[in-house]
């Protein structure tokens, strides 16, 4: 019977492997999914009933558990606008991570109070998984709230809150070690207490265009606490599976600080930028700006022969991906070659852009990288940037007092014509003024981006 449990094991964790091969790709994503979510269940199974001696007759708790569990996801995912899917993920991972503290902290209890508890490997696993599932649900809780618009940078940030961070670090390690070698109930809840309060101070002073990296780095950690909560039990899948998040989301962190040209440590001690943090140099007045109408515009795409669109999470709020697939497929029937630019950071989460062109089946062909987009804008007739700003600013690459200095950006300016769609002359979410929108060969289109992109396509068909 064992044997059996053990292949049903396995199998999960191919599909996991499967799984996260297909996500790869937006061709195969849907499937990739449902491969892990197979996978997922299949492990659900063999963990409930295997050993059934260890039930202690809990199905009960268990199935009700599960149904409402699986009833707040179905019902929270069914309706999530994509606008919505970062604040999601964020309340999923981080709710992950709770999960992992409580069962550590049961488990410490438990350990404990069994009369066999010494300062060892165990009680070194238990602490960690309290440590590190305490950071990812507190930090990832605040950035669900942070995301939604629900908490302000300014209303938890403190003055020099990267020194904050670090002592909080070292007086979160000093708890936990204490709780190690001084177990009782008062440790315990001491050190879950100030790991939260790291967890949520740690993720205060990120913002801006900083936020799909915490979200992607918070991600790995909640890998790393349910691999370790898999070691309390010994159960391979726990461990695999958290490996596997863990891994993916650790690597998909250091990919990204490479894209924002920033190093794993800045992200470790919260010494990101914080939203609203306006540079000295992109404050002040830098002339002003040269508005159009979708009648110009319509023309100057009618008579081009290379087009970039490089989308943003303005995209996502005016749900315009749809009327961007109309226009490309009318272009590219016009001989008009038309391509994506997605910055790594683009949105509010990774691969925020990708999946949102997907969803319109835009071909994966069309999108080119930061490195392949920089390359191809010297020869571009025109650059239509839909709702992205921070990562489309040249301060990033001439103005040393900007707080995106030195992060790669989309180098849209090199194009023959930049047009910009934009409600208005707000900021964008890391709270600074772009020098872009006051480049000579840069138009400012006003307005919704799917109405405004829609007046565009009537216009173009009016031209024919």
């Amino acid at each position: 019977m064992t044997v059996f449990f053990q292949l049903a094991y396995l199998v999960g964790a191919v599909l996991f492997i499967l799984g996260l091969r297909g996500l790869s790709d937006p061709k195969t994503a849907r499937g990739g999914n449902l491969r892990a979510a197979l996978g997922m269940g299949i492990a659900i199974i063999a963990s409930l009933l295997y050993p059934l001696e260890n039930s202690h007759g809990n199905f009960v708790w268990i199935i009700v558990a599960l149904v409402i569990g699986s009833a707040i996801g179905w019902i929270s995912s069914s309706k999530v606008k994509m606008t919505g899917m970062p604040q999601l993920v964020s309340i999923f991972n981080g709710l992950g991570g709770g999960s992992a503290m409580l069962l550590a902290f049961v488990e410490f209890l438990k350990f404990n109070d069994s009369g066999s508890y010494s300062a060892g490997l165990t009680s070194l696993t238990i602490l960690f998984t309290l440590l590190v599932g305490s950071i990812s649900f507190s930090g990832s809780i605040l950035a669900y709230l942070k995301l939604d618009g629900k908490i302000k940078d300014k209303h938890v940030t403190l003055p020099k809150h990267t020194i904050v961070n670090l002592l909080l670090l070292v007086v979160t390690i000093g708890t936990v070690g204490y709780a190690m070698f001084n177990p009782s109930m008062m440790s315990l809840v001491i050190a879950t207490v100030i790991s939260l309060i790291y967890g949520f101070s740690f993720v205060a002073p990120i913002g801006g265009a900083d936020m799909p990296v915490v979200i992607s780095l918070l991600n790995s950690v909640t890998g790393i606490s349910a691999a370790t909560a898999g070691f309390l039990y010994n159960n391979q899948i726990m461990i695999l599976g958290g490996i596997l998040v863990g891994a993916s989301g650790t690597i998909l962190t250091v990919l990204m600080c490479r894209a924002m040209n920033r190093s794993l440590m800045n992200v470790l001690i919260g010494g990101f930028s914080a939203t609203g943090v306006a540079a000295a140099g992109t404050s002040t007045d830098q002339g002003s700006v040269q508005p159009t109408q979708p009648i110009d515009v319509a023309i100057l795409l009618n008579y081009s022969e290379k087009v970039i669109m490089v989308p943003g999470y303005g995209m996502a709020v005016a749900q315009a991906q749809k009327q961007a697939k109309e226009l490309d497929e009318i272009l590219t029937k016009k001989g008009v070659d038309v391509y994506y630019g997605i910055h790594p950071v683009a949105g509010r989460m990774p691969g925020h852009m990708n999946v949102l062109l997907a969803e319109v089946d835009i071909s994966y062909d069309k999108l080119l990288d930061l490195d392949d987009c920089n390359s191809e804008l010297g020869d571009t007739d025109i650059v239509l940037v839909v709702g992205a700003n921070d990562v489309v600013n040249p301060a990033a690459l001439d103005d040393p007092s900007s707080s995106i200095y030195g992060m790669p950006v989309m180098e849209v300016w090199r194009a023959k014509k930049v047009i910009v769609f934009k409600r208005s002359m707000k900021p964008g979410y890391a709270g600074i003024q772009n020098p872009l929108f006051f480049k000579e060969n840069t138009n400012m289109l006003f307005g919704d981006a799917g109405k405004t992109l829609k007046d565009i396509i009537n216009e173009i068909k009016t031209l024919d």
